[in-house]
């Protein structure tokens, strides 16, 4: 695998050091003990290889791809992918609008925090606003996730992108499309394959997507 970021905070994004306690524990300034957010400085067999072995969080890649669309980066919440509680993908590709769109998933267990800072929300957990998008009304998107229809609802967040958020394989299951428009691409039948299942040797990958390479 190539080289990895320094640890950065899954919450903030800021880079995190050890804990002087000697208890392998890293800290953020801001947020105490977390588990360090990693991303490989490229995206390949070999780092999706190396991200998925832990194998304890799903790692969602679209598959079968959307036309043009490719994956541009991996990277996982924790000491080693073996301890990961979150994952992070991101694929780029046309948007449905024009222009180009970028698409990051996450996927975590509870109180990790990488979803909601990755989709301008705040907090550690989606539930207050994921409930009221629920209370509303259907789902705002339906997809297919490790085999099973997955709905999703969008939920309010910064102009600049668009957040839909639901569950898959009892974890948390994030999408924030960049620009807001491009969400519109969830409404397209999207299937979600768990690499962590198997690596498509038909997956193609482009360059690090500009939201993931931000925390190099």
């Amino acid at each position: 695998m190539s080289g990895v970021s320094a640890a950065r905070c899954p919450r903030c994004g800021r880079p995190v050091h050890r804990s002087d306690a000697g208890h392998g524990e890293w800290v953020c300034s801001r947020h105490g003990p977390v588990p360090p957010l990693q991303i490989p400085d490229r995206v390949g067999p070999a780092e999706v290889d190396a991200v998925r072995a832990g194998g304890r969080v799903p790692l969602w890649c679209p598959w079968p791809p959307l036309p043009d669309w490719v994956l541009t980066g991996v990277g996982w919440a924790g000491g080693a992918p073996a301890d990961a509680v979150a994952t992070v993908t991101a694929c780029s590709g046309p948007a449905p609008l024009g222009g180009p769109a970028d698409v990051v998933l996450v996927a975590e267990e509870p109180g990790v925090g990488l979803g909601c800072w990755f989709a301008g929300i705040g907090g550690t957990d989606p539930g207050p606003v994921l409930a009221a998008a629920v209370s509303a009304g259907v789902a705002h998107a339906k997809i297919v996730a490790g085999g099973h229809p997955t709905p999703l609802w969008s939920v309010p967040s910064v102009d600049d992108r668009s957040v839909y958020v639901g569950e898959a394989k009892g974890l948390w299951l994030y999408a924030i499309a960049h620009p807001a428009s491009a969400g519109y691409v969830l409404a397209e039948h999207i299937v979600l394959h768990d690499l962590t299942d198997s690596r498509p040797a038909e997956l193609v990958y482009g360059a690090l997507s500009p939201y993931l390479s931000a925390l190099r």
